[in-house]
């Protein structure tokens, strides 16, 4: 649970905006658009990475459920870790392709179209329902954490 919601909140916090300042300062016109290619792989590597620690998370909740006393709290985790795959399985397999086919489909970069271009509207629908997501499912770990600390 560390790893996941750590990572997330690293990518949120740190690598998404540190990338985006240096490119868009190093290049103005193009920096933008390769961060923004760049972060998409960044976070579709740690998606699968995320699909795995919830596999993990769900298989060890259910063998301490099995081996030992059952934790008083324990339908609740896992209900909330199958929320975050869920929701991490959505964002890596349904989002971030819906946002890469409006990268790839659009002739100049996303940033240069004027801001009623229904794939300029489209992005950044996308993005606020992607950035959401995973802040709901921050916010689910740290839920888990909370139970996980109480019991």
């Amino acid at each position: 649970m560390a790893l996941w919601i750590g990572g997330l909140a690293t990518l949120g916090m740190v690598a998404a905006p540190s990338l985006f300042y240096v490119l868009e300062h190093r290049d103005p016109e193009a920096g933008r658009a390769l961060a923004g290619l760049l972060f998409g792989q960044i976070f579709l590597r740690f998606q699968q990475m995320a699909w795995f620690l919830g596999g993990a998370l769900l298989t060890i909740l259910g063998m301490r459920a099995a081996l030992g006393p059952r934790p008083r709290r324990l339908a609740i985790q896992v209900w909330l870790v199958t929320a975050m795959l869920a929701i991490s399985l959505y964002a890596g397999l349904m989002l971030a392709p819906r946002i890469e086919t409006l990268r790839a489909d659009t002739p100049a970069t996303l940033a240069a179209l004027p801001d009623t271009d229904p794939r300029k509207v489209e992005f950044g629908r996308l993005h606020g329902l992607s950035n959401g997501l995973m802040g709901l499912t921050l916010l689910a770990g740290l839920a888990v954490f909370w139970i996980e600390a109480r019991e």
